[in-house]
């Protein structure tokens, strides 16, 4: 069975795209934070942040994207 260690990798986006991408990822953390620090600061029960689970979730999305060029 013959691995492929050659493979070409080709960006299916534009820079621009991958700006945009990184750009929706940095607000998402930033009102991601902003929550966690106004739940800390409300010192309301701990299972309050699970609300920031989507938050976290689309900034590291954006992050993650604009990385791999995807």
């Amino acid at each position: 069975m013959k691995e492929f260690t050659d493979a070409v990798y080709i960006p299916n986006i534009n820079p621009a795209e991958r700006r945009r991408r990184l750009a929706g990822g940095l607000v998402a953390l930033l009102a991601a934070l902003t929550g966690l620090a106004v739940l800390m600061a409300l010192d309301l029960s701990p299972w309050w942040r699970l609300a920031l689970f989507p938050l976290f979730a689309g900034a590291a999305s954006g992050y993650f994207q604009w990385r791999d060029k995807t």
